[in-house]
C-alpha cells in the first residue's frame, strides 16, 4: 500500500501507523548496539581499518536515530495528515542512513575483506535485519522498500561480483528474498489496517450507543443470562439515585426494587408485584408495563421484554407529570371548572350508575335549580361577577352533597341535585324546602352584595319507572312553571305540567308553519294627533288565527317565535305588509313597525328596512321603526350605528315603551332619535295620583327642546285623555278609547275621519283659557 497521496488511506488510519513506528526504540536500541558490537567483532579479528569506518558510521546512526526517537516520542500525537507525514519522512532519512551502513558491511563483508567470518556476519546481520524490517516499518511501505533495497543489493551485488556461478547464483536470490519481504510486509499492514478500521468502527458504534444510550429519558437496563444487570443508562443510575451506571452493575431485579423498599418509596408488596410482573414478562418474551405511585408522589412506568442473546430489557421512567395531566384531563372532562362539581355528562353518568343499582322499587327525587334574573348580573356588572356569584351558589349547594345526594352544575345558572333514597313526596319537599332556606340571603363577590334568589323544579320517581334524562324533562317543566308562577319559588311536576308542554310544542309547529306559509296576518292601530284628532299614524301589530284554537294572543306566539329564533322572520313579514299597505294610504297617513332586539344583531336590518322600501314604493320619511330598550342594552355601539344608518335612509326612529328601563333617559340624547312613546303604565292611575301626572309633564317637556315628539300609549279612558290634552299635552295618543286594532282597509277608510272626542276636547280647552 503507497502513501505518496494522502488520501489513498484515511487520516485517522495514517496517523496511528506512522505512530508505530516511534513506538519500541528499546528493542531497536538493543539491535543497533547487536550490529555495532558485530560490525565491531569482524574489525577486530581481521584489523581491516574499513570496518572500523562503518561501526563508527553505525554509532553515530545510532544516536541521531534514537534522539529522533526521543524527539516525537516527547511531542503530543499528530492531529493532521502533515503532521505525520513529517514524522514518517524524517524516520525515513535516518532509517535509510541506517540501512545503507548495513548494506556497506554486508558489501564490504563479501566481496572486498574476502574474510570467511565476514561473509557469514554479514549474510546473519543481513538475516537477522530482514525478519525485523515487516515487524517494525509495516506503517511505512517506503521505508520498507529502502531498508530491504538496501540490505539486499550490497549482498546481492557482493555474490555476483565475485564471479563464479554458485555466488552469482546466491545474488540473483535477493530478488525473491526482497519480494517476499515487500509482500509480507504489505501483508502485515493490511491486515493491520483492517483490524484499525474495524476498531475504529467499532469506537464509533460503541459512542453511538453510550451516547444514545446515556442521553435517553428513560432508565434503561439489560440483564444478563443470570438475571443481573449487564448494561445501565445515566438515567436508570440517577432514577435510582446513584451516582454512575456502574453502580447498578451486578445487581438483580429483586436488588434493584429493594433499593426503593429501603428509601421508603416502595411497599413491600409493590416490589413483589412489581418483580413478579416484570420476570413474567421477561420470561414470556411480551411487552409489559406496570404502573407504581411511590409514596413521595411520583408516578414511575415500567417495562420489559425479551432482547436478543438471552439479554432481557427493562426501561422505566418518571411519568409523574404524565399522569397528574391525565388525572388534569380526567378531573376537567367530569367537573366543572368553575364550581368543582360533576358537570352534565359525569352528572348522569353517576347517576345512571346509581338507579342501576340497588332496590328498583325505591323513590327517588330530581331537582333542578336556576337563577332568577342572572344575566342581568352579568350584563351590569360584568362575567367575572356573575362567576363569582355561581360560585357562591355551588358552595352552599356542596354542603348537602353527601351519601345519597349528588349535586352538579349543569351549565350556566343551572344546578341538579339527585336524591337517591326518598320516602315521600313530603321527604322530598323538606329537602328541597332545606336547601332554598340554605340559599338564601346576601353575598358579597367583588365588593358588590348580592341576593341570591333561585326557581326551581324537582320530580319523584320510581326507579324502575324511569330513567335520567325523563327525570330531567320533567324537572325542567316544573321549573318552568316555577318561573311563571313569579320566581323565588319551586314547584313538583305534575302530569298536566307535560300536557302543558306537549301543546306548547305543538303550538310551536304550528306557528312555524304559519311563519313560512305566510299565515299570519297584520292589524293596524291609530296613532292620533293630539291638535286635529285624527289618525296620523298607526302601529303595525302581528295577529295569528290557528286553524283550531282560534287567534292566539300575540303575548303567547311572540314569545314562543323570540324562543324559536323565528321572530326575525315575523319583523320581515310585518315589515313588508305595512309598507304595502302604507303605499295605498293618503300621503299624511303614516306606519309604525316594532322590530325585535335580534334584528339588531347584524347588518341585515338595513338591508332589510331598504328592500321593504324599494319592492313598496313607500316613502322612507312615512315608515317609523321602534326600538325596544332590549335592543339596546344587548349592544349599545353597534345598535347605534345601525339606527344612524337607517336614519340615513330617511326612516323615522322611535323609542318604544320609555320609561320602562333603569337608563332610558341616557338614550335621549346618545341616541338620534326622532320620537318617544312613553309606556301604558305610566298613565294607569295619572286621574287619581298627581305624581304620575307630574312624571308624565316632565318627561314631555324634556323631550320638546331635544327636538322629540311624544307619544303616550294606553290611552282608554276619556278622562285619561283629557287629563292629557289640557296638561300633559303630548303630540300623540295611542289606545283602546280610539277603538280595536283596524285592518289596512279600516285605517284608509278612517284616516280623514276626525274623532268624536275632539269636539270635547276643544270645549275642555276653552273652559280652562277662561
Amino acid at each position: 500500500m503507497n502513501l505518496k497521496r494522502k488520501n489513498e488511506v484515511p487520516v485517522d488510519v495514517y496517523i496511528p501507523f506512522v505512530e508505530t513506528l516511534f513506538r519500541d526504540g528499546v528493542t531497536l536500541s538493543i539491535g543497533i548496539l547487536a550490529q555495532t558490537f558485530l560490525i565491531g567483532l569482524v574489525w577486530w579479528k581481521n584489523g581491516d581499518p574499513r570496518y572500523l569506518v562503518v561501526a563508527i558510521a553505525m554509532v553515530l546512526v545510532g544516536i541521531f536515530r534514537m534522539r529522533n526517537f526521543q524527539k516525537y516520542n516527547s511531542l503530543p500525537s499528530p492531529t493532521t495528515w502533515e503532521e505525520a507525514h513529517k514524522r514518517e519522512n524524517d524516520y525515513i532519512l535516518y532509517g535509510s542512513m541506517h540501512g545503507l551502513t548495513l548494506g556497506a558491511f554486508c558489501l564490504l563483508g563479501i566481496y572486498f575483506a574476502r574474510d570467511d567470518f565476514a561473509e557469514i556476519a554479514s549474510v546473519c546481520l543481513t538475516l537477522a535485519t530482514a525478519t525485523s524490517i515487516a515487524g517494525r516499518n509495516y506503517g511505512s511501505p517506503r521505508m520498507v522498500t529502502i531498508l530491504t533495497l538496501a540490505l539486499t543489493w550490497p549482498i546481492s551485488l557482493g555474490f555476483l561480483l565475485r564471479g563464479d556461478i554458485y555466488h552469482v547464483l546466491l545474488g540473483l536470490l535477493s530478488a525473491p528474498f526482497l519480494f517476499a519481504i515487500r509482500k509480507f510486509a504489505n501483508t502485515v499492514r493490511d491486515v493491520l489496517f483492517a483490524a484499525v478500521s474495524e476498531e475504529k468502527k467499532a469506537n464509533r458504534l460503541a459512542q453511538r450507543f453510550n451516547r444514545a444510550l446515556n442521553t435517553m429519558s428513560h432508565g434503561l437496563v439489560m440483564l444478563g443470562p443470570d438475571g443481573r444487570v449487564a448494561v445501565a443508562n445515566a438515567e436508570a443510575a440517577h432514577l435510582m439515585s446513584l451516582k454512575s451506571p456502574d453502580a447498578l452493575l451486578g445487581r438483580s431485579i429483586h436488588g434493584l426494587l429493594m433499593r426503593g423498599v429501603a428509601g421508603g418509596m416502595l411497599a413491600p408488596k409493590d416490589c413483589r408485584y412489581i418483580e413478579a410482573q416484570l420476570t413474567r414478562a421477561l420470561r414470556e418474551g411480551r411487552d409489559r408495563k406496570v404502573l407504581v405511585s411511590l409514596a413521595n408522589g411520583q408516578h414511575y412506568e415500567f417495562s420489559a421484554r425479551e432482547g436478543s442473546q438471552e439479554l432481557g430489557v427493562i426501561t422505566f421512567e418518571d411519568v409523574t407529570a404524565r399522569v397528574e395531566a391525565e388525572d388534569k384531563i380526567r378531573f376537567m372532562a367530569r367537573y366543572d371548572n368553575l364550581t368543582g362539581l360533576p358537570n352534565r355528562a359525569y352528572f348522569h353518568e353517576l347517576i345512571g350508575e346509581a338507579m342501576a343499582s340497588g332496590d328498583l322499587e325505591r323513590l327517588c327525587g330530581l331537582a333542578v335549580l336556576d337563577l332568577d334574573d342572572f344575566k342581568s348580573v352579568n350584563d351590569t356588572l360584568g362575567h367575572p361577577v356573575g362567576d363569582g356569584l355561581i360560585y357562591a351558589v355551588a358552595e352552599r349547594l356542596a354542603a348537602v352533597a353527601g351519601p345519597g345526594v349528588t349535586v352538579s352544575r349543569f351549565g350556566g345558572d343551572e344546578f341538579m341535585i339527585f336524591f337517591d333514597r326518598v320516602e315521600d313526596e313530603s321527604h322530598l319537599s323538606s329537602q328541597i324546602d332545606e336547601i332554598f332556606i340554605e340559599l338564601q340571603g346576601e353575598v358579597d363577590v367583588a365588593g358588590h352584595g348580592l341576593r341570591i334568589q333561585a326557581s326551581g323544579g324537582a320530580v319523584l320517581s320510581r326507579v324502575r319507572d324511569t330513567d335520567v334524562d325523563a327525570m330531567i324533562v320533567k324537572a325542567d317543566l316544573a321549573l318552568h312553571k316555577a318561573k311563571e308562577l313569579g320566581k323565588n319559588t319551586w314547584r313538583l311536576f305534575e302530569a298536566s305540567m307535560e300536557v302543558a308542554f306537549r301543546n306548547r310544542q305543538l303550538m310551536k309547529a304550528d306557528l312555524r308553519t304559519a311563519v313560512e306559509s305566510k299565515g299570519l296576518r297584520v292589524v293596524y292601530q291609530p296613532i292620533v294627533a293630539m291638535s286635529t284628532m285624527r289618525i296620523a299614524s298607526c302601529e303595525a301589530l302581528c295577529r295569528w288565527d290557528h286553524p283550531d284554537l282560534g287567534p292566539i294572543s300575540p303575548s303567547i306566539f311572540i314569545p314562543l317565535a323570540e324562543e324559536m329564533g323565528i321572530i326575525s322572520e315575523v319583523s320581515t313579514f310585518v315589515l313588508h305588509a305595512a309598507c304595502t299597505e302604507c303605499a295605498k294610504w293618503p300621503a299624511q297617513t303614516s306606519v309604525s313597525v316594532n322590530l325585535s332586539a335580534k334584528d339588531f344583531r347584524n347588518r341585515d336590518v338595513i338591508e332589510k328596512v331598504r328592500h321593504a322600501l324599494a319592492s313598496s314604493g313607500l316613502a322612507a320619511g312615512r315608515l317609523e321603526i321602534e326600538v325596544t330598550e332590549t335592543a339596546l342594552l344587548d349592544d349599545k355601539s353597534l345598535t347605534r350605528q345601525y339606527i344612524e344608518e337607517l336614519k340615513r335612509l330617511g326612516v323615522r326612529i322611535a323609542l318604544d315603551d320609555f320609561g320602562t328601563g333603569y337608563s332610558s333617559l341616557s338614550y335621549l340624547h346618545k341616541l338620534p332619535l326622532d320620537k318617544i312613546k312613553i309606556d301604558r303604565s305610566f298613565l294607569m292611575d295619572v286621574t287619581q295620583n298627581s305624581r304620575s301626572l307630574e312624571l308624565l309633564k316632565g318627561i314631555v317637556n324634556l323631550s320638546r327642546p331635544l327636538g322629540l315628539s311624544v307619544t303616550v300609549e294606553g290611552v282608554e279612558t276619556f278622562e285619561q285623555l283629557k287629563i292629557l290634552a289640557l296638561q300633559v299635552k303630548p303630540d300623540l295618543v295611542q289606545g283602546f278609547l280610539f277603538g280595536s286594532a283596524l285592518s289596512a282597509s279600516g285605517i284608509e277608510t278612517m284616516s280623514s275621519t276626525v274623532w268624536p272626542f275632539a269636539k270635547d276636547i276643544k270645549t275642555a280647552r276653552k273652559a280652562t283659557h277662561r
